[in-house]
């Protein structure tokens, strides 16, 4: 199973020549790991490239250079890992240097808002925030985030999430990331880092990379976790997208999946770290583990991992770890260079003076462990010190206006017929679904989430936040109108009086996953239990209503897809609203659509087909047990979602970017614009690293790693020190060098040049020179209602060349603000060199196939629409012509 197209690269050599002649070599592939199906391969790439070689980082490397070389060996160690499980305020708190000023780091989950603390702000997930498909809210989104991340005293931000990507419909995590489409999550995600960050918050990507289902994912004592076996042109193309734009954007954390790919596992897989991320993506800061999922102490550091979260092992409050002392352990023995061990600290302590924490950051003010106002300092060991470890710092500020327009933004109209919405609010209204009102037992009464009950604001997990309080939808349609009905139940009552004509009934229904770390409901993380139906009987209860009302109107709060198929044609079913996952304000930003205050204006962040089986098996079916390692091949390549219904020709019952308004909008007088000509076969040549910290490489004394005299210590608490007897004999076998660790295959000491396809922030910088601009105008052709429309430009690649793509691609994407009947809008999108490139997997580079051959001449096509499948605006960038009302080829 290789995807690559040698006969591409044989097009291209001869106009490739003089590149070739100077392209740095690169790592090349082994033999595949059994039992990893044949053709995918899991490279050794070593060493790990150092950092500090670009001037976007040089200020912040200089001064960890500076205050790294005056650390001992168990400092250095000291602040590469955490301290262990429970073992501080936050979910990861590192080491610290005390008498060198550098603070314990607190490292804080969620994507969607502070974990575990109070006074804080629930937002939208990211699934919510991608259906706006609104730039600015994404933005607006994050740098609350980010400003209530900072209030709280923390230093990383676990968020965002682009790993899941959504290849899956039933992966439970889908919806802390921003939809099913590579551009989609990448952009938003870019605007994220950008708005936390620019708070001071180390922000974080993750999981890197392959992480699409949750059971089997992590390695235990009696499985590893399942392999996602990728190929290279599919992981660039598709799963390395946003990963890139995030280090494209600045981003100073990466997180390491649990899963293994391609036969090797994440969090030491040296070609996904020092080949990829560090060396082809030219990423500066940190790579961390993900919770327990650190396998091994030398192997993990020669690999390119930097920081060992939380620092014990996979079976955790013993006391153990394979880093922290176990690292000081193998620098002395000469297991571990000193250089790599000084090039993981300068990363942690530049990332830290990039984001400016050095200056006035505040410390940790709350507690993931309690809600008391004192507590314990170490919840995990066998006896701690106790002190107070809340002070109640309310982060909020105004950021519930952010939270509910994001929730209302994202409300995607799938069906409305007969004008059914918006409610005049005269008409008496009956709602069914327990859906509709907050859990009785309250927002917060599940741990992590890990329930369905009431209203579904957020899946489970570690992705979660505390509400602070729960505006559900029953409450604010109880406000608007003065004849509600209301049956909290899921069950359609057994006797029920026919309805009125002009009685309306509103149903709400959802569909819950999370995390494997909580099983709901028979789901094990993965909505493996419950599939595409939604939870409860709600198709069910739909029907019934359906059996009884005239008009019925389906409200959906949901973690992905769903298979409507059992109602969605009834007569009596009107409209249609799936309002996602709307975190604190559920109720008002559904109710000013129901009734009108605004035109709804979310569109689907992914495909919603008639059947499961309208997907191949490998993307519509979960990876289950086996002996050994379970093996997830993605072998449907680069044909997942929308790509792969347009190759098949399979239509969804809703596409991906589908989203109805209750007004129109026409898009005319289109052009399209070159910026950057010529654009030459492949990215201009990149400029070579530039210097970075240099220290002595010289074995570190054994005193560096003593115990400090009469210190005592807490059990299950995770030091760097050793005692003395155990450092002198470590140092010992180093100084003599007598016992050599057994590297792994193709292990070098030898720094690269660094590979064709880098030479900046998320790769070769050319690879974000714009090509071609595409305006167009927006008008509000309605004749009552304002709205805002949705601009997405998709680029289909020139017919004839020797490269298999899909049909078409999201590029970018624009949203207008709200336009008046009558009112126009001029909307700009563009498209970079990269984004009419393909991944060649001989060439290890990007390759603009449209540029040097006569079965391309017409070049490439950008359609313009509102959805994938509704795309009637095409502009073509061999001739610069552009053409309006067209049936675009994904209808």
């Amino acid at each position: 199973m290789v995807y690559h197209n040698a006969g591409a690269s044989v097009w291209l050599s001869l106009a490739l020549s003089p590149f070739l002649a100077a392209s740095p070599a690169l790592a090349r592939t082994v033999g595949p790991r059994d039992p990893v199906p044949d053709g995918f391969h899991a490279a050794p790439y070593y060493p790990t490239p150092y950092g500090g070689w670009l001037d976007s980082w040089k200020d912040a490397y200089t001064k960890a250079e500076a205050l790294v070389s005056q650390m001992t060996l168990a400092e250095k160690t000291n602040i590469t890992s955490g301290t262990g499980i429970f073992m501080g305020p936050c979910v990861g708190n590192t080491g610290s240097i005390d008498r060198l000023g550098f603070p314990q780091l607190c490292f804080q989950d969620s994507a969607l808002g502070v974990a575990s603390a109070d006074n804080v702000t629930a937002f939208p997930p990211g699934i919510t925030t991608g259906a706006t498909w609104d730039k600015s809210l994404m933005y607006a989104r994050a740098v609350a985030i980010g400003k209530e991340f900072r209030g709280k005293g923390t230093n990383v931000h676990l968020g965002p999430t682009v790993g899941p990507l959504g290849r899956k419909p039933l992966g439970g995590r889908n919806w802390e990331g921003f939809g099913a489409d590579p551009v989609l999550q990448a952009k938003a995600a870019a605007l994220h880092i950008q708005g936390v960050q620019e708070q001071g918050i180390i922000a974080t990507i993750k999981h890197y990379i392959g992480n699409e289902q949750e059971m089997y994912r992590m390695y235990n004592p009696l499985q590893p976790g399942y392999s996602a076996n990728i190929d290279d042109r599919t992981l660039h193309e598709l799963y390395l997208w946003p990963f890139a734009e995030a280090v494209h954007a600045g981003v100073g954390a990466v997180m390491t999946a649990y899963n293994a790919v391609n036969g090797s596992a994440s969090s030491q897989h040296s070609h996904l770290i020092n080949g990829i991320l560090k060396d082809e993506l030219g990423f500066q800061g940190m790579v961390m583990s993900d919770w327990l999922s650190h396998i091994s102490g030398v192997d993990s550091a020669l690999a390119g991992l930097d920081m060992n979260m939380p620092g014990d092992t996979n079976i955790p409050l013993f006391g153990f770890s394979l880093w922290q002392y176990e690292l000081t352990r193998s620098v002395l023995n000469g297991s571990v260079p000193v250089d790599r061990l000084n090039d993981m600290a300068t990363r942690v302590v530049a990332t830290w003076y990039q984001m400016n924490q050095d200056k006035d950051h505040p410390r940790p003010n709350f507690s993931s462990n309690t809600r008391d106002r004192d507590g314990l300092l170490y919840p995990a060991a066998l006896l701690s010190p106790v002190g107070q470890v809340n002070w109640f710092v309310n982060v909020q500020d105004d950021h519930a206006q952010i939270a509910r327009q994001v929730a209302q933004d994202a409300i995607t109209l799938l069906k409305n017929e007969d004008n059914a919405l918006p409610l005049s609010g005269s008409s008496k209204i009956t709602v069914f679904g327990t859906d509709a009102q907050v859990n009785s037992d309250g927002p917060n009464a599940c741990l992590n989430r890990a329930c369905n009950k009431g209203t579904l604001g957020m899946g489970w997990g570690s992705g979660v936040a505390d509400y602070p309080y729960f505006d559900d939808p029953i409450s604010a349609i109880k406000k608007r109108v003065s004849d509600v009905e209301f049956h909290n139940s899921d069950s359609f009552p057994l006797i029920f009086d026919t309805p009125a004509d002009d009685e309306i009934a509103v149903v709400f229904i959802s569909s819950d996953a999370g995390e494997n770390s909580f099983t709901v409901e028979g789901n094990h993380g993965d909505r493996d239990s419950a599939k595409l139906a939604a939870w409860h009987n709600g198709d069910q209860l739909v029907q019934r209503a359906a059996a009884k009302f005239k008009t019925v109107i389906v409200v959906v709060h949901t973690v992905g897809p769903l298979i409507l198929e059992p109602w969605i044609d009834l007569p009596s079913v009107k409209a249609v609203l799936f309002a996602h996952l709307p975190g604190q304000e559920a109720g008002e930003s559904l109710t000013n659509v129901l009734f009108g205050d605004v035109s709804p204006s979310g569109h689907l962040p992914y495909s919603i087909t008639k059947s499961a089986t309208d997907y191949p098996d490998s993307i519509a079916n979960l990876r289950g047990f086996a002996l050994g390692q379970v093996q997830d091949t993605y072998s449907e390549g680069l044909y997942i979602d929308y790509r792969y219904l347009n190759k098949q020709s399979t239509p969804p019952r809703f596409a991906f970017g589908h989203g109805l308004s209750y007004t129109t909008f026409s898009f005319t007088n289109a052009t399209i614009t070159p910026v950057t000509t010529p654009l030459s076969l492949i990215p201009p040549a990149r400029q070579p690293k530039g210097s970075t910290p240099s220290y002595s490489t010289a074995l570190p004394p054994a005193s560096e790693a003593y115990y400090p005299d009469n210190f005592t210590p807490i059990w299950r608490y995770l030091y760097s020190w050793l005692h003395k007897p155990e450092a002198d004999s470590a140092h010992a076998i180093g100084a003599a060098g007598t016992k050599k660790y057994d590297y792994p295959d193709g292990y070098s000491t030898e720094q690269k040049p660094g590979p064709a396809a880098g030479g900046a922030e998320g790769g070769n910088p050319a690879l974000w020179d714009v090509a071609w601009e595409v305006s167009v105008v927006v008008t509000n052709t309605g004749k009552e209602h304002k709205g805002k429309a949705s601009v997405q430009a998709y680029v289909q690649f020139p017919e004839g060349i020797p490269y298999d793509t899909p049909t078409v691609q999201l590029r970018d994407f624009e949203k207008t603000g709200e336009l008046a009947p009558g009112e126009s809008e001029t909307v700009k999108v563009v498209l970079t060199r990269k984004d009419v490139s393909v991944w060649d997997v001989e060439l290890q580079n990007w390759v603009l196939p449209g540029a040097a051959t006569e079965a391309a001449n017409k070049g490439y096509t950008v359609w313009i629409g509102e959805g994938s499948d509704r795309l009637f605006l095409a502009c073509r960038t061999e001739g610069g012509s552009c053409e309006e009302g067209l049936e675009g080829p994904g209808a």
